[in-house]
C-alpha cells in the first residue's frame, strides 16, 4: 500500500432506529443558543422536526430556526446564516437534513466569525480557517443518505451570479461533532432523491477506487462497499421501506466519504467536478448529474487504467473473464454500470437534466480541473464527455 497519511475522524455516530434517543446526550457540553438548519419543511410533515424540537426543548436550548436550505446551497443563503449567527449569539449549529443542509451548516460555521471574503478564502483559494479562528461546532441529524457529509469536512457551495459550484474539504474542526443516523428517517425521501443518493455514494467510491496500481487495502474496502450498495439498491428501489436495505445504504454512504477508503491513494474527482458545473448551470440534482456523465467519462479514461477497470468488472459485477481480452472485460464492467444506472432509475443522460448543446462550452469552462486519476482531461475532452452524455 503506497502513500503516507494521517487519519483522524472525530465525528461520533449514533446509528440505528433507536439513535434519536441519544440526541440529548450528544447535545451536552455544547452551547445553549442553537441554530437549527433544515430544508423545505419536509421534516415538519414526517415528524422528524417534532422529535428534534422536543429534545432541544427538554435540553434547555434556545432555538433559532433557519429553514429553506436548498439543494446546491448558495453563497447568498450562507450569508443569511452568518447574519443569523451574529444577531442571535449562536454557539452551536444543528443540521437536520441531507448533505446539502450539512454542507451548508459547515459553511456557516466557518464563515460566521470570519471578517474577510469567505467565498474567496475558503472556496476559491481552498484555505482553512486560521488556527486561532473561532469555529462554531455543528451536529447533524441525517435524513437522506448519499453525501457522507455527516462524517467529513466537505462543504459544496454555489455562487449563483458567477455560475460556480465549488467544494471545500475543511480540516477536522469542521467535521460534525456527532451525527444521528436513523435509517427510518430516510423512508420519506422521494424516490428520485433516494436514487440520487445511491448513485452519489457509488460515485464517491469509484472516484477513490479508479486510481493507483498498487495492492491497496483501500481498494478491497471499496469493492465490498460497492457490492453491498448494488445489492441493497436493488431491494430499496422495489421496497423503499425495507429497513435492512436502507440501513445498509446509509452506512455505505457514510463510509464512502469519511476519508477512510481514500487513504494512501491518489483520487480522481473529475466526475464530481463536471457534475458540479452542470448543477451550477441547471440546478439539477447532484447525484443525477454524476450518473449522467459517468459512463462517457469512464469510457474515455478506461484505457489509461485498464487493469483496474477489468478488476472492477470481475470483482464488483461478477463478470467472468474467460474468453475476454482485458479491454473487453473492462468494457463489460462499464456496460454493467450503465445497466445498473437504468435499473435503479438514475439519469442516463444530461439532456434530461436540462443541459442543452449551447451550454456545453460554458459548463466545460466552469469545470474545475483536478488531476489525480489515470488521465488528466484536456478542455476538449471535457467537452467531449459532455457531448457524449447528452
Amino acid at each position: 500500500m503506497l502513500g503516507n497519511f494521517v487519519y483522524s475522524n472525530p465525528t461520533k455516530l449514533y446509528f440505528g432506529e433507536d439513535s434519536k434517543k441519544h440526541l440529548a446526550e450528544a447535545l451536552k457540553g455544547y452551547g445553549n443558543n442553537v441554530l437549527l438548519t433544515y430544508g423545505g419543511g419536509s421534516i415538519k410533515r414526517n415528524g422528524i422536526y417534532d422529535d428534534v424540537m422536543s429534545v432541544l426543548s427538554e435540553s434547555g436550548k434556545k432555538v433559532v430556526e433557519l429553514p429553506g436550505v436548498m439543494p446546491n446551497p448558495t453563497l447568498e443563503k450562507v450569508m443569511e446564516g452568518v447574519k443569523a449567527v451574529r444577531e442571535n449569539g449562536i454557539d452551536f449549529i444543528l443540521a437536520v437534513g441531507g448533505g446539502s443542509t450539512i454542507d451548508y451548516s459547515k459553511a456557516v460555521a466557518a464563515a460566521a466569525n470570519y471578517e474577510g471574503d469567505a467565498w474567496q478564502t475558503f472556496w476559491v483559494e481552498q484555505k482553512d480557517p486560521s488556527e486561532d479562528a473561532k469555529i462554531l461546532p455543528i451536529g447533524a441529524v441525517l435524513t437522506m443518505a448519499g453525501t457522507g457529509s455527516e462524517m467529513n469536512g466537505g462543504s459544496v457551495i454555489t455562487n449563483e451570479p458567477i455560475k460556480m459550484k465549488i467544494g471545500k474539504v475543511f480540516d477536522d474542526r469542521l467535521m460534525p461533532k456527532f451525527a444521528i443516523l436513523n435509517p427510518k428517517y430516510t423512508f420519506s425521501v422521494p424516490r428520485n432523491q433516494m436514487v440520487a443518493g445511491i448513485f452519489d455514494t457509488m460515485s464517491h467510491i469509484m472516484e477513490q477506487y479508479f486510481s493507483g496500481d498498487d495492492d491497496s487495502t483501500s481498494d478491497y474496502l471499496s469493492e465490498g462497499l460497492m457490492r453491498s450498495l448494488i445489492a441493497s439498491s436493488r431491494v430499496a428501489v422495489k421496497d423503499p421501506e425495507n429497513y435492512e436495505a436502507r440501513s445498509n445504504i446509509m452506512w455505505s454512504a457514510t463510509w464512502a466519504l469519511n476519508t477512510l477508503i481514500g487513504e494512501g491513494k491518489t483520487q480522481d474527482w473529475m466526475v464530481h467536478m463536471i457534475g458540479h458545473a452542470i448543477s451550477a448551470f441547471t440546478h439539477a440534482t447532484h447525484g443525477m448529474t454524476l450518473a449522467g456523465v459517468s459512463i462517457a467519462y469512464y469510457r474515455l479514461v478506461m484505457k489509461y487504467g485498464i487493469h483496474r477497470f477489468a478488476r472492477f468488472a470481475k470483482v464488483v459485477w461478477d463478470i467472468t473473464p474467460e474468453g475476454k481480452t482485458e479491454g473487453q472485460l473492462a468494457n463489460a464492467g462499464i456496460d454493467a454500470l450503465a445497466a445498473w444506472i437504468k435499473e435503479i432509475g438514475a439519469a442516463s443522460d444530461i439532456s434530461s437534466l436540462g443541459v442543452t448543446e449551447d451550454m456545453i462550452e460554458g459548463i466545460a469552462n466552469a469545470t474545475i480541473d483536478l488531476p489525480g486519476g489515470y488521465h488528466h482531461l484536456t478542455h476538449d475532452e471535457i467537452v467531449s464527455v459532455l457531448k457524449n452524455s447528452l
